[in-house]
């Protein structure tokens, strides 16, 4: 059965040769023109993946991330012809998984669009490689401390002063990957490898977004972390005992 694309965008050009493209490719592909349109398909049929545009009428991209976001987290791609790293952010920290800027290639947003749906369709990998084999030989505990916070690896939740905190699906392997390997320094490379499940292209934005979202929900002092330290030029390890 082939995977189910949402697309919101209002530029009919792109439309026409993104849906006629990804047909080609194997996918059933539904568009919309705008945000309203988009939520309405949205909450009528299941989909695998979702691709929005920032700049639309009637519901721009960030408010149409919002909604979905609220009952689903399906993978979803902002695209968006301001390339800027305030775009990213945004966008990035209200939940989308990845960023594509216009103009773009088809080649990248299909190879973009492979690599969300074998992330969505293998949940939490990057913490099952890292630590899968220590578990098996020493039965670690799948219910990790850190002072303040709780981390439960079976359920996916994080606790800090026992307020239980909402982590995006990223936010949560980016710190299970870190508290189930703590002390090891990982490059950002490394971490999208681990995380995306994909090449990395050299685009930090993606990493730093989800590490400062990450960050200001963790940490009591997210401009001086107590966990997550930076290693200029480098990249992260986590710190916490």
């Amino acid at each position: 059965m082939p995977h189910s694309i949402l697309l919101i965008e209002d530029d009919t050009q792109i439309v026409e040769m993104l849906r006629n493209y990804l047909v080609k490719e194997g996918y059933d592909v539904s568009e919309a023109f705008n945000g309203l349109e988009g939520i309405s398909l949205f909450r009528q049929k299941a989909f695998d993946i979702v691709i929005v545009d920032v700049m639309m009428p009637k519901l721009d991209g960030i408010e149409v991330i919002k909604l979905i976001r609220e009952k689903s987290s399906v993978p979803i791609l902002i695209m968006s012809a301001k390339d800027s790293d305030v775009d990213k952010a945004i966008g990035l920290g209200f939940g989308a998984d990845d960023y594509i800027a216009k103009p773009f290639s088809l080649i990248e947003v299909t190879a973009r669009i492979k690599a969300a749906i074998r992330r969505a369709t293998t949940y939490s990998t990057a913490g099952q490689i890292a630590t899968e084999a220590t578990e098996q030989a020493s039965g670690a505990a799948r219910v990790l401390t850190f002072d303040v916070l709780r981390i439960d690896l079976d359920n996916f939740s994080v606790a800090k002063n026992d307020v239980d905190l909402k982590l995006t699906a990223k936010e949560f392997e980016i710190l299970k990957l870190f508290t189930t390997n703590p002390n090891r320094v990982f490059t950002k490379a490394q971490l999208y490898g681990f995380i995306w499940n994909d090449e990395y292209y050299g685009d930090e934005n993606v990493i730093n977004v989800h590490i400062r979202r990450l960050r200001e929900k963790i940490e009591d002092n997210p401009s001086e972390p107590k966990y997550i330290k930076t290693l200029w030029g480098i990249g992260y390890k986590w710190e916490g005992n």
